[in-house]
């Protein structure tokens, strides 16, 4: 119990003991919080919004902001459009009474008009800045008529300069409202939002003009202090188009704050150039403009003025929460807040796909659990005897039912019946229906209708065969689908892994060759590493036109294969269709080994169909595959199954199953998709390309040789032909293979070819040993042609040989050492 109420105290204890930091901390997000929730949530802010923008003039006489405001947040915000209206209204009445119910009466009346044509409305965003238009325009030309009794050419025209500005920054509202209202947004900022946004933070400042703070223009202030926000987040090109709109909006506001445009402009330039040196470079930026400008602007008389002004900016500036320009700079293209913005969400979607893909591959594996057959399935008869019973209970109800001695033999004598009745039936299922004279004579001597029930025993056996049969071929389809989808199950896993291999980040090693190269005289305009795994080296380039000359193949790669350590060449290169173009160019590694091969074959008789079929496959990750197929016969039945066979085998490699798997699954495709007695032999040689290691799966082929200088060495293993039986194991045989090495593999047309040789292995190997060359080509048309010399000219049956050669892979261009270089 004391442990217990310890345990309830403890936690109270260390409620209380709350640092002053934390308490500040809490505290200041609670009223953050609140006042999200009070502005954003709740709408307020368009009340502060409207107010601003209802006291705001253009070229000190028109208001063109009141109803497109009004407007935007009817069509964006209705349930808050009342808070604007309310704002509006009481910002005009700050100017006069007669703009208040200027504002008032054309709200009104874009209401009235709204209603009235809002059925035939089809896309209210096109049709509401032409209402506004209609709407300030009559309303500007009523004020006038009703003050001044009648309408001059001026009084039109300014009446329609503020129509068509007010018609312009409905579209303007309707697309910054949204940026103002929401609080979470997750898209980044488009260009002509950004633009929209700024406007209309230019058009809510105007509302400040007349205001100051100890003898300080509050618009000014506020205006350097957006110039700097940008700046600061988003780089020179941002801030100097914030310092332009801001001030032109200033300039059409007070025609004597012209220069303001060219003081923002300028400092939003020279800002984001020293965008740097955090928030100090940004005000240095603004500081100096103010100076220069202020100078040649308005003389010394106000230059102090304009410099307390920028001061003040600065401090505000200073003083900003960093959190304001982290959470802005993310929804701005080209910071990097937005790159890692976008790298966040770009990792949780590899992460969720990768979760996914991991998902499926556990499906795949349970559907394949659930489609394996067990050992005991392809017994014959089942340890219980069940289909025993079953048996010889069909066998009897035909023959036993109607014998005057069925009390006799099943009554009195069941086990003694029962046990001969089994006998027979497995006599006869073994021997192909005949039985032995001992159990013969003996079940004479115990059964009357002992003919009978041999007979009805052999016809419901050959309905017992047939059902066994059918059930192995079921039993085969299972398996096939639970090994094809065990097999993609396995890819999917290492693709989901591969996934969430993140790209690692070769910043240092990017700069360092950047320097390397460009100390040696080669211009390079940019370096991504994807990969520096050895073997696996995968950088790209972009490199000027260099007309033809090859620089990455005779520079470049040499001059990376001594950076890095290893032999680097050109795996793609896409050159510039024009001279001042750029040519995008990828490095790779240099396979350790390369295969070259020859092949020689012969069709029977000399015909043009071989039913033997050879391929060589490029499985990717330095992976090199030789096989041979030799289908059962000759011709084009032959040729047709040995084809399929590599086929089959080729997809299915490529797509990354492991090899066993896939000659399984080739093998069970055999096996089922004809009745025909067809099978195919494989010779199926896996070449790993960096360190020359072999794999050998030999499914009834004959057997391959090595030549390594004078020592001859036989690779051979026994596995029947694909397509005999459905399960069977392949008999992997690894050996290490040298530069140099010869790998000789043939079919049995070669093989056993030779005409009055008893042993094959000891003849094949004295030709091979007696051979006075090393080209791959040249042996496999000698070989063959001594083959076809031993049989007097004649070819009596399919021949295919491949010889490869082993050879290190030797760069076309050494490389080129690099001076006070840094290995990356």
């Amino acid at each position: 119990m004391a442990k217990v109420e310890r345990n309830l105290i403890e936690p109270i204890g260390e409620v209380k003991l709350k640092s002053p930091k934390m308490e500040l901390s809490n505290g200041l997000n609670k009223i953050k919080t609140n006042m999200e929730t009070f502005f954003i949530k709740k709408g307020y802010i368009l009340l502060l919004i409207g107010f601003l923008l209802g006291r705001a003039l253009i070229l000190a006489k028109l208001t063109p902001f009141n109803l497109p405001f009004f407007a935007a947040v009817y069509l964006m915000k209705r349930d808050r459009a009342p808070l604007a209206l309310i704002g509006l209204v009481a910002g005009a009445a700050t100017l006069s009474i007669s703009d208040a119910v200027l504002t008032f009466g054309s709200t009104c009346m874009f209401l009235i008009v709204y209603r009235l044509i809002n059925k035939w409305i089809i896309n209210e965003m096109k049709v509401i800045p032409i209402i506004v238009f209609g709407t300030l325009a009559v309303g500007n030309l009523l004020q006038v008529f009703i003050i001044e009794q009648e309408i001059s050419i001026y009084d039109g025209i300014m009446a329609g300069v503020e129509a068509g500005l007010g018609s312009i920054l409905t579209l303007i509202f309707q697309q910054s409202i949204p940026l103002i209202s929401i609080s979470k947004r997750k898209q980044p900022l488009k260009t002509e939002e950004i633009v929209c946004m700024i406007i209309m933070l230019a058009s809510i400042m105007t509302g400040t003009i007349g205001w100051t703070i100890y003898n300080l223009s509050v618009e000014h202030i506020v205006a350097r202090y957006l110039v700097l926000l940008f700046s600061f987040v988003a780089g020179a090109t941002v801030g100097s188009t914030v310092g332009v709109v801001t001030g032109l909006i200033l300039s059409l506001a007070n025609v004597s704050s012209f220069f303001q445009m060219s003081l923002l402009a300028f400092s939003g330039l020279l800002g984001g150039l020293l965008k740097e040196g955090k928030k100090i470079g940004v005000s240095i930026g603004l500081l100096i403009a103010t100076v220069l400008v202020g100078m040649y602007g308005e003389g010394g008389g106000i230059l102090s003025k304009t410099v307390l002004e920028t001061v003040a900016a600065i401090l505000v500036f200073l003083i900003t929460p960093k959190g304001l320009t982290t959470k802005l700079a993310k929804h701005i293209p080209g910071t990097s807040e937005y790159a890692a913005e976008q790298q966040q969400y770009m990792r949780k979607m590899r992460d969720v796909t990768a979760h996914k893909v991991a998902q499926f591959s556990n499906v795949f594996q349970a559907l394949s659990n659930s489609f394996k057959v067990n050992d005991q399935d392809n017994e014959r008869f089942d340890d219980d005897g069940r289909e025993i019973d079953f048996f010889l209970s069909n066998v009897t109800e035909k023959t036993c039912q109607t014998c005057f001695k069925k009390d006799y033999c099943w009554t009195r004598n069941f086990n003694t019946t029962y046990d001969y009745m089994r006998e027979i039936m497995q006599e006869m299922d073994r021997n192909d229906g005949v039985i032995s004279q001992k159990i013969l004579r003996d079940w004479e001597k115990h059964c009357t209708r002992s003919n009978k029930v041999i007979d009805s025993i052999g016809q419901e056996l050959t309905y017992f065969q047939a059902n066994q049969k059918l059930k192995k071929q079921v039993q085969e389809s299972r398996r096939l689908v639970a090994e094809q989808l065990l097999g993609v199950s396995e890819v999917m896993e290492n693709f989901a892994t591969e996934i969430q291999r993140e790209r690692e980040n070769h910043h240092r090693q990017e700069e360092q060759i950047l320097e390397a190269l460009q100390e040696f005289g080669i211009q390079i305009e940019q370096v991504e590493i994807y990969s520096l795994l050895k073997g696996n080296v995968d950088i790209d380039m972009t490199i000027p036109y260099c007309n033809g000359h090859g620089e990455c193949e005779k520079l470049i790669a040499p001059m990376l294969s001594d950076i890095l350590g290893e032999t680097i060449v050109v795996n793609s290169e896409e050159c510039s269709s024009f001279p001042n173009g750029f040519c995008q160019v990828t490095f790779g590694s240099a396979k350790a080994f390369v295969v070259e091969t020859g092949v020689s074959h012969a069709a029977k008789d000399g015909g043009l169909v071989s039913g033997d079929s050879y391929s060589t496959i490029e499985l990717g990750l330095g992976k090199y595959a030789i096989a041979i197929s030799d289908g059962m016969g000759n011709g084009e039945r032959a040729h047709y199954e040995s084809m399929e066979t590599l086929s089959l085998l080729q997809k299915i490699l490529q797509s990354g199953i492991e090899e066993k798997v896939a000659i399984k699954s080739v093998n069970s495709v055999l096996s089922l998709r004809t009745n025909d007695e067809v099978f195919s032999t494989l010779d199926l040689a896996m070449i790993d390309l960096q360190n020359a290691s072999a794999k050998f799966l030999k499914i009834s082929s004959t057997p391959s040789f090595i030549k390594r200088g004078k020592k001859i060495m036989k690779i051979q293993a026994s596995n029947l032909p694909m397509g005999i039986f459905q399960d069977f194991d392949v008999d992997v045989v690894g050996e290490q293979l040298k530069a140099g090495d010869l790998l000789i593999m043939m079919s049995d047309g070669v093989f056993e070819g030779p005409k009055h040789v008893e042993n094959y292995d000891l003849w094949m190997k004295r030709k091979i040993q007696e051979l006075q060359t090393d080209d791959p080509q040249q042996i496999a048309d000698l070989i063959i042609e001594e083959v076809i010399r031993s049989r007097g000219g004649s070819i009596d049956d399919d021949m295919t040989i491949v010889v490869s050669k082993i050879k290190h892979n030797t760069p076309k261009w050494a490389s080129i050492p690099v001076q006070k270089r840094k290995k990356a």
